[in-house]
């Protein structure tokens, strides 16, 4: 019965993480970790041991750097600063307090606006924060395998 109900709550953190995928502002990577915990906590930590934890933390810290490492280098490919690069990391926090449209434009604000200011040249600041929203969404798919990965190894771990 207590394996049953560890099962559920755990998939409701699997879930939600998955929604946070697309709506950045549910802390995706860490609730599919604190869902593994919360089955041990239930079930027993039989089948879930040290080193496990450990690989899933390194994979929900890979979850969370490729949010901010595509979006950087997203700019930086498109000809973006070191400034844009920093911009689009800034804008895509900054519009997490403007969500859903701030998710959009946040990062494309952020690298452009950095462009400009240190390069005055309006044409490379809007390459820059293509580049950025592009790097983004290029996340999207990248993140889902990782987190498929952390949520396969888990149940082979306890099934």
């Amino acid at each position: 019965m207590s394996d049953t109900i560890a099962i559920i709550v755990v998939s409701i953190f699997f879930l939600a993480s998955l929604v946070g995928t697309i709506l950045p502002i549910i802390p995706e990577a860490p609730l599919i970790v604190v869902g593994m915990v919360i089955y041990g906590l239930i079930a027993g930590f039989d089948e879930l041991s040290l080193s496990f934890f450990i690989g899933q933390i390194i994979l929900a810290l890979a979850v969370i750097g490729v949010d901010y490492l595509t979006t950087a280098i997203g700019s930086r490919y498109f000809g973006g600063s070191k400034a844009a690069m920093w911009g689009a990391a800034l804008g895509l926090l900054a519009g997490l307090l403007f969500f859903p449209i701030g998710l959009l434009i946040g990062p494309f604000l952020g690298a452009a606006l950095a462009d400009f200011i240190f390069r005055r040249n309006t044409d490379q600041a809007i390459r820059s924060g293509v580049g950025a929203s592009l790097g983004f969404w290029s996340a999207l798919p990248i993140k889902l395998i990782l987190k498929g990965i952390m949520i396969g190894w888990f149940f082979t771990r306890i099934l």
